[in-house]
């Protein structure tokens, strides 16, 4: 069976040696060992292990008519309608488990492969070979279930170098030699998320002009090992904890982000997919449809995440006795017709999917979009909710080993709430403290705002997405119907 199950998907990632650094310090042992890591590998360990359960198996695997072995179905290259919905179907199975708030689940960078392997005949009249290392490296994904990140974004003082052109102390990352064999990359990408819990990266950056097209060594697509040679991974601050009672959240769900450095580092030939061409990489994004199924995908998960804050806040709203007043219901309606709202849109994505040149199903893009921009603000709203309820609660809140001292008589007799225990008062309002004003929280927050870019990124792609031209004829229309011009 191709899929993997969590034992292998932890082992294989201790067995990586990779050059990764943490508060000053370059970790030596094994991650799932690591405090930093290890709640998220165990969650995404258990997620790996449902693909194996003989009650849902058919649920989150596919099986291939060409080998007969099961994959994961978030690898399918959808050729219908129902492709779409057992897609769907298996996503939300992971979203349920994670509730959202791993953005960069596995299924995300599966889905995002698959997107481009749909695209990969582009590369044909390019380069054939580049088409051939593309489609082999979406099978070596699918069958060896490999766990995938991806590095798009670079540090600002990249960006800013990139005045620098060609000149030869930009530190802009890009090909800075290349022979038969495959090119040599430096430089810097950061936000790569899950960068140190994944087997693999794809780094295909935003292609940035030269004047040495059609060989732009800005403009390039490969994936690799997180052990190469010359590759760095420094993370950031994490907000992880091991206790499940004072961090429910990020002792489960904490998804590092590290920048990661390429400094002369050799990429095979056979790992490249497009070279020195800007416009390919555009292409690929925009032809395999990456924004419509990855689109796809992250609506799930905000549905998902929509439930939980649901249920979060109608718990908060009944602890503190609240449950039935008028702004109470407001809210909670408010929150219901958002969940409607997207799953209507997602529904339509679904209904109105088109094949594309290719016949492969496409989820329908604008009400995708809808989406992605209505949740972006409508999150912020959710976390002012829990704020507005919990009040002062959110700000005196003993811990797990207070509990446990000899405070703890006092805490139970005074921290209790009227018609349950101080500890379940104090995990409720742990919780909605750790996704309404604690660290953990705070980067959910600033991920869900800027997932698929700022605001004006989001409208252009709404507006240019739409074509304004009968509207506008329709009013001129009304306008001037059955009248006479008069001179």
């Amino acid at each position: 069976m191709a899929v993997k199950n969590g034992k292998e998907y932890i082992e294989g990632i201790d067995r990586q040696q990779i050059n990764i650094w943490y508060q000053g310090k370059t970790i030596e042992k094994p991650l799932s060992s690591h405090p930093a890591f290890n709640g998220l590998l165990k969650t995404q360990a258990e997620m790996y292990d449902m693909q194996h359960q003989e009650k849902i198996m058919e649920q989150m695997t596919f099986q291939s008519g060409t080998d007969g072995e099961r994959y994961g179905l978030s690898f399918l290259a959808p050729r219908s309608k129902e492709d779409l919905v057992r897609r769907r179907i298996m996503m939300e199975l992971w979203a349920e488990k994670h509730h959202g708030f791993l953005g960069r689940s596995p299924d995300y960078m599966n889905t995002t492969m698959m997107s481009l392997y749909t695209a990969a005949h582009l590369l044909q009249e390019y380069n054939p070979e580049y088409e051939d290392n593309l489609i082999k490296y979406y099978e070596y994904c699918r069958s060896k279930d490999i766990t995938l990140s991806h590095a798009f974004i670079q540090p600002f003082a990249s960006r800013l170098s990139e005045l620098l052109d060609e000149a030869q102390d930009s530190i802009t990352a890009k090909v800075i030699d290349r022979n038969e064999n495959g090119i040599v990359v430096n430089g810097a990408f950061m936000m790569a998320t899950q960068a140190a819990t994944c087997d693999e990266i794809l780094v295909f950056p935003s292609p940035l002009p030269s004047m040495l097209e059609p060989d732009n060594p800005y403009a390039f697509a490969f994936a690799v090992p997180n052990d190469l040679e010359g590759m760095t991974f420094i993370c950031r601050e994490s907000y992880s904890d091991t206790s499940h009672y004072d961090h429910p959240l990020s002792s489960r769900f904490e998804e590092m982000d590290a920048m990661v450095i390429f400094d002369h580092v050799f990429i095979p030939r056979n790992r490249i997919f497009y070279l020195g061409n800007e416009e390919i990489g555009v292409r690929l994004f925009s032809e395999g449809n990456f924004h419509s199924y990855a689109g796809h995908q992250v609506l799930t998960r905000y549905i998902a995440k929509t439930e939980f804050l649901l249920g979060l806040i109608s718990k908060l709203s009944d602890e503190q006795n609240i449950s039935l007043e008028a702004v109470t219901m407001e809210r909670i309606s408010r929150i219901l017709t958002m969940l409607e709202n997207l799953k209507s849109l997602r529904l339509a994505s679904e209904m109105m999917a088109e094949p594309d040149a290719k016949g492969y199903y496409v989820p329908a893009k604008k009400p995708l979009i809808a989406a992605t921009i209505q949740y972006s603000s409508f999150y912020q709203e959710m976390l002012s909710m829990l704020q507005d309820i919990s009040s002062s609660s959110l700000v005196m809140l003993p811990t797990e080993a207070d509990l446990a001292s000899d405070a703890g008589d006092f805490i139970s007799l005074y921290l209790k709430g009227q018609d349950t225990s101080a500890w379940d008062r104090i995990s409720l309002f742990r919780l909605t403290w750790e996704l309404a004003i604690g660290p953990f929280g705070g980067r959910q927050k600033q991920f869900e705002r800027f997932f698929f870019g700022n605001t004006r990124t989001l409208t252009s792609r709404m507006y240019n997405v739409y074509s304004l031209d009968k509207y506008k004829a329709m009013i001129d229309e009304f306008l001037h119907h059955g009248e006479t011009q008069v001179f």
